[in-house]
């Protein structure tokens, strides 16, 4: 299977995640980016890998919580390759930022 892949809005979510960590703190930015990459091996490997929140969206989308930062991977599990359509801070209002999807 394929590794997921990103949309446009899921890599601006990336790059600007990054870049406002680098500021800071560089190899933290580099490991975000090396887990993003990582799940999107394992979404690929096992779509069904993340959960249903029919609270935040309908499927066929699924969330993934990135292991080791606050960061939440959301993703179209009904396509192929699985589209991750948002890489998103915990802290964010979810149901705002997902609104639409």
């Amino acid at each position: 299977m394929s590794a997921a892949v990103l949309s446009p809005a899921a890599r601006r979510d990336l790059l600007a995640a990054v870049r406002w960590i680098a500021k800071d703190n560089p190899a933290a930015a580099r490991a975000l980016r090396d887990g993003i990459v990582k799940a999107a091996e394992r979404i690929g490997e096992h779509i069904h890998l993340g959960s249903l929140r029919p609270e935040l969206a309908g499927e066929p989308y699924r969330f993934v919580t990135l292991t080791g930062f606050p960061y939440v991977i959301v993703y179209n599990a009904a396509r192929q390759p699985p589209l991750i359509v948002r890489i998103l801070h915990g802290a964010r209002d979810l149901p705002e930022m997902l609104r639409g999807t």
